[in-house]
């Protein structure tokens, strides 16, 4: 017998479950198809994951460097398979937690593949929900009044560089790894790439990173891209940008080579033990009923309007799945506007000039807003002010003071465009900046906000007052 609700979320990742949270909280009841398990990428083979990683990489290395803070500690060893139980641990307590939130919102949670079916005896537009169930039973039949498309994205490839799960991996496969490779050829300098070559390096992996286009992180300020050259290359991170993977890969028992060409004119080779292909995703939208809709794609990509509709008005479609920035909080907060909508809340349209990008290496980045060259691009004239953190008490007593803050305004109306990190912490103090930006501040009015001392935080303040020529320690 179909089951008949108000709204069907195709996807129970963090843009799908918050969805259904929110669509719960306005009394719409609500139900999620999920194929994997609740929290989807985000959860168990992306953000989490892979930040619990980099955090033990970021203890080996503390314990490694203890004698310079006077403490000592003698021979320190990883224990991968520990790194990795502990990893787990992280996922699995967030996923019962995920579990929990679906039981207390009365959110009806269906384990298969849902697709979309054209109009029938159920409904005269197409949106019927039949849901393939993991455990063989026969198919449920959902009829809602709406659906959200929230099936996230995978790792892509490139022609020639078949993911072979053993020596080529993409993210997903290097997540499950049950010992560190001695060397890792990693294809892609992006923030997951940049991310990953972090980590082994600080885990005492050979890192070399082949990277497409003339600069590392390149959706990034220049100065920031060129800082985390400069400070992994530091740390003995190789990297070889303006480089064209070739498509073949040499495969033995132990290794795997791979050329490229570099800058337009020789051709190199590079080999290691194991190879990470991280150049972007492609959004899952493939047997998903698509087809029976009118719903339309752009490069692979499900178009939306402003309030995450497609070309079928009771279906939206968000995060992943419909590119842009795909990042787990803009998933979310996507799926929150599309509810609203959907309960006729009126919401206000997402501006994504407002949503902190973050890069979890060591050092961390961050940034909200436009970058120096985008900028110059749309014709505004600028003032910018930059602070360092080796001028920063806390940086150093932290022991991390490489790194700076940079804030970029408008000369005009004083306004603040971009704001820009690299150093200690600031995947947690761009929050700062981007509450800047929504409520439309000034670097005077950031200057004029008293900063704590000794704190990271005061590398903002002086940042700001630098705009106009007024750091006080620099």
């Amino acid at each position: 017998m179909a089951e008949e609700f108000d709204l069907v979320i195709l996807g129970g990742g963090t843009g799908g479950y918050v969805a259904a949270i929110r669509a719960a909280q306005l009394g719409l009841k609500t139900a999620v198809v999920e194929k994997g398990k609740l929290g989807g990428t985000c959860l168990h083979k992306g953000c989490i994951p892979s930040k619990a990683l980099l955090r033990s990489a970021e203890v080996y290395q503390t314990a490694v460097k203890s004698e310079e803070f006077g403490i000592v500690t003698g021979d320190v060893k990883v224990d991968f398979l520990k790194v990795q139980e502990r990893k787990n641990k992280v996922v699995d307590q967030l996923y019962k937690g995920v579990q929990h939130l679906m039981k207390q919102g009365k959110i009806t949670v269906y384990e298969g593949l849902g697709r979309i079916l054209g109009p029938s005896i159920f409904s005269p537009m197409p949106g019927t929900i039949s849901v393939e169930m993991n455990n063989g039973s026969e198919n449920e039949m959902l009829i809602p009044q709406n659906v959200i498309i929230a099936t996230g994205s995978r790792p892509k490839t490139l022609p020639g560089l078949a993911i072979d799960g053993e020596l080529v991996l993409t993210s997903d496969e290097a997540l499950k790894l049950e010992s560190l490779p001695k060397s890792m050829i990693i294809v892609g300098g992006g923030v997951i790439g940049i991310e990953w070559a972090s980590m082994l390096n600080d885990f005492g992996v050979e890192v070399t990173v082949l990277e497409y286009a003339d600069r590392i992180i390149p959706t990034e300020d220049h100065d920031i891209s060129s800082e985390m050259l400069r400070l992994l290359t530091k740390k003995g991170v190789k990297f070889v940008t303006g480089a064209k993977v070739l498509p073949e890969t040499l495969k033995t028992d132990v290794s795997v080579s791979i050329s490229a060409e570099v800058k337009g004119g020789s051709v190199e080779g590079f080999t290691a033990e194991k190879m990470l292909v991280s150049v972007g995703r492609s959004a899952n939208v493939e047997g998903i009923g698509i087809e029976n809709t009118e719903i339309m794609k752009e490069k692979g990509f499900i178009e939306t309007n402003d309030f995450f509709q497609t070309k079928e008005s009771h279906i939206y479609a968000i995060g992943d799945c419909i590119g842009g920035l795909q990042l787990a909080h803009v998933a979310s907060h996507e799926g929150i506007t599309a509810v609203e909508h959907i309960a006729g809340q009126k919401p206000e349209r997402l501006d994504y000039s407002l949503i902190s990008k973050c890069v979890y290496s060591s050092p961390e980045a961050a940034s909200v807003g436009l970058t120096e060259e985008q900028a110059n691009k749309e014709g505004y004239d600028l003032k910018i002010g930059k602070f360092p953190f080796r001028a920063v008490g806390k940086a150093l007593v932290f022991g991390e003071a490489d790194g700076f803050v940079k804030i970029i305004a408008d000369k005009r109306t004083d306004d603040i465009l971009g704001v820009h990190m690299i150093g200690p912490h600031v995947t947690d103090m761009i929050s700062e900046a981007g509450l800047a930006k929504v409520l439309d501040a000034t670097p005077w009015e950031i200057g004029k906000t008293i900063h704590p001392h000794p704190s990271l935080s005061e590398a903002i303040g002086e940042a700001a007052l630098a705009v106009d020529g007024r750091a006080i320690h620099s």
